[in-house]
């Protein structure tokens, strides 16, 4: 197994008074696997993802990268983090932007390592453009772009397409899929989105009410390469009725018993 979290626990003491935010979390995912992480607002879906990049320290339990700690995946730059919003800087072009990790290197080879990356995200012809003259779609696609340009092993990323209009959505999901398999990256997706989650993934994680375990581990047995039309499959829509009602089952508290 490449990335394994076990009986991972996390308190927050802000103000002298422990609060449990994650209890006995365990997840599995296999080398070059898709998986997600979906549950309630507030439920600590983000938090496992900043325990894993290594940004948190767990209050108990141990997360493993290919066999060794995550803080050594994290030294070797085998992690890739992208953010709900893109996180670019408004005075690089879309290419000073994904140069950015790998400005240690020679110049020449930057370039050619950015300019390989643009190609593979589609944004030949926009090596120019900055942030602000760039749809939220084109954002989401330099945010990937940079994340994947130091060759992770494991991409995280926390609500990538969350401000995007849900046919931009559909588009960059597609984009998403095509991608990870062009580089084989392991990819761990949190997402409010069912939908979403379903789409994307081998196994989708359901995360109950704080303090958040795993209730329910849901393989998605759809075959790949996925596609739009896959959204009006029966199988699908069953798969994605599961998973709401598995969430709806586990967070009654968030709907004030409802």
């Amino acid at each position: 197994m490449y990335l394994r979290l076990k009986n991972i626990t996390l308190d927050f003491d802000p103000l002298g008074k422990q609060q449990p935010i994650l209890a006995s979390i365990n997840i599995e995912v296999p080398q070059g696997g898709f998986v997600s992480i979906v549950g309630s607002s507030g439920s600590g879906k983000s938090s496992i993802l900043n325990l894993v990049a290594g940004l948190l320290e767990p209050t108990g339990g141990e997360i493993v990268i290919n066999g060794k700690p995550n803080w050594k995946a994290r030294e070797n730059r085998k992690i890739g983090f992208i953010f709900q919003q893109p996180v670019l800087f408004g005075w690089r072009n879309v290419l000073e932007n994904i140069q950015l990790p790998g400005e240690i290197l020679r110049k020449q080879e930057i370039q050619d390592k950015a300019h390989e990356f643009i190609r593979l995200v589609g944004l030949e012809g926009y090596e120019k453009f900055y942030p602000h003259e760039l749809s939220g779609g084109m954002q989401s696609r330099v945010s990937i772009a940079r994340a994947l340009s130091h060759h992770p092993d494991l991409l995280l990323m926390d609500e990538p397409f969350a401000d995007l209009d849900e046919l931009t959505r559909e588009r960059m999901n597609i984009e998403l899929l095509r991608i990870w398999k062009k580089t084989g990256t392991t990819i761990v997706f949190v997402t409010h989105s069912i939908n979403e989650a379903a789409f994307l993934s081998d196994t989708v994680h359901v995360l109950g009410d704080k303090p958040a375990k795993v209730v329910e581990s849901i393989k998605i047995p759809l075959s790949r390469p996925r596609s739009i039309s896959m959204l009006d499959d029966l199988n699908y829509t069953s798969l994605v009725n599961h998973i709401r009602r598995t969430l709806r089952a586990h967070t009654v508290s968030s709907f004030n018993g409802n």
